[in-house]
């Protein structure tokens, strides 16, 4: 047992200081987003705002964990009024609340930066006519339930490019949510990160 602690105390101390020699600015990264999100089912097409927090653990290594708020959604209907058709714009209510968690593999650690990510986590559809506010996130975070919240696998990509310790970030990737089988789903999010 005590070989056991001293090997996992030295792991520590070596896994720790590697991280910490990587630079100053580059342990943590925290950033706000806009997140688009089309989804396959209904052609909707849902939009809203988003917050994330990664963790380097490795110079090339991130974890990152994520949620996303979608309160904004239109879908188009097409009609017949002429021989030349028309389409309608319509308003719903449905709103998507999502969490993922998972690795981020980056490209070097220099200002300009590719990456490939996998995630997973969870989707919550929800309906609602109340304004999108800090209070409607919160409750969509504490009603939660277990009926209409589903599995989720993102794989994607995107790139980020720094000036010092400011930077932004685009993304893109499959939002797989999982229910009676895989609904595959566009998601595009970008917004400004900091690095410290």
């Amino acid at each position: 047992m005590k070989r056991f602690l001293y090997f996992a105390l030295v792991a520590s101390f070596v896994f720790v200081s590697g991280t910490f020699a990587q630079g100053i600015e580059d342990h943590v990264n925290v950033g706000v987003f806009g997140n688009y999100v089309r989804l396959s089912d209904g052609s909707l097409n849902v939009a809203g705002v988003g917050a994330r927090l990664s963790v380097n653990v490795l110079p090339v290594l991130q974890f990152e964990i994520e949620s996303a708020y979608d309160f904004e959604q239109t879908f188009t209907q097409g009609f017949v009024t002429s021989p030349t058709g028309g389409v309608s714009i319509q308003r719903t209510n449905v709103r998507a609340l999502d969490g993922l968690f998972g690795p981020k593999l980056e490209t070097n650690p220099g200002p300009v930066r590719l990456f490939v990510t996998g995630k997973g986590g969870f989707i919550n559809f929800n309906v609602s006519n109340s304004p999108a506010t800090f209070g409607t996130v919160g409750n969509a975070f504490a009603n939660l339930r277990g009926s209409n919240v589903y599995g989720v696998l993102y794989p994607g990509g995107g790139a980020e490019a720094f000036w010092g310790p400011i930077g932004l970030r685009f993304d893109i990737g499959d939002e797989i949510y999982f229910h009676n089988g895989g609904h595959n789903n566009l998601r595009l999010s970008f917004g400004p990160t900091i690095r410290f």
